[in-house]
């Protein structure tokens, strides 16, 4: 029942606000009506968006982080590159994709290769923050105490860094995933005709508020949907760090 308190006390506060006279009440529709129009859409074009905004951040988000790993491991194992790169990833991350979006139409047209480049930058630079910053706190006496147990190269990468990287790796793709779902809307503006984000924009274009409602909440509960699974996997990988703990 706690777990479900904070959700009745939204809904609670949503329907104050329509009530209350202080906003427009046309300006805000009740969750029964954002309800029954999400049950409409649901058999009709919903299904389609949902399946096509979550391709687009799946595959934008593995590509994302597949190319941050390793570079952010590099960032955060090496001070020297650090140092040297640092400043650069930091400028690109503070960069809004959303205003990259002219370039990346010249670049790449306004196919969904536009709309994977745009979710692949916003994961890969947030992943590789949070990757470096986690790497470059690994303390380096269990590589020593490794050495001096006679462990080899190899040995010290398979048992002693790579394990005390999954945890990191875990947390930067719990990072980009909700990064990219953030940016997926700024995705969707380049000629999208399906999706969350396109919804919600053709929903803006006729002052369909509950439209907008409905794509807003379903990009918050997909998102917290995959955040929790997430995190079950994370348990579960990293189970050990709490034995030896």
């Amino acid at each position: 029942m706690l777990i479900l308190a904070p959700w009745a006390a939204i809904v609670a506060i949503w329907y104050a606000i329509h009530y209350s006279g202080v906003v427009n009440p046309v300006l805000v529709p009740t969750p029964h009506a954002v309800a029954t129009r999400f049950v409409e859409l649901a058999g009709q074009r919903l299904p389609m968006d949902v399946w096509m905004s979550t391709q687009r951040v799946f595959v934008g988000v593995a590509l994302g982080i597949t190319a941050a790993v390793p570079v952010g491991f590099v960032l955060g194992w090496y001070l020297s590159m650090r140092t040297f790169i640092e400043p650069l990833v930091n400028f690109f991350r503070a960069l809004p994709p959303i205003a990259l979006i002219p370039l990346v139409i010249v670049y790449f047209g306004v196919d969904e290769t536009a709309k994977i480049v745009i979710l692949f930058y916003a994961s890969f630079f947030s992943g590789v923050i949070v990757m470096y910053e986690g790497i470059a706190q690994i303390s380096p006496i269990y590589v020593r105490v490794a050495r001096t147990l006679g462990a080899t190269d190899g040995e010290i990468f398979r048992k002693v860094i790579v394990p005390l990287t999954v945890p990191h790796m875990l947390t930067a793709l719990r990072v980009a995933l909700g990064v990219a779902w953030a940016t997926l809307v700024a995705s969707e503006l380049i000629a999208a005709r399906r999706g969350l984000g396109s919804l919600i924009q053709e929903a803006a274009a006729f002052f369909q508020l509950d439209i907008i409602y409905v794509g807003i909440i379903c990009i918050g509960f997909i998102a917290l949907a995959m955040d929790l699974a997430l995190r079950r996997v994370a348990k579960r990988l990293v189970a050990w760090q709490e034995r030896i703990n």
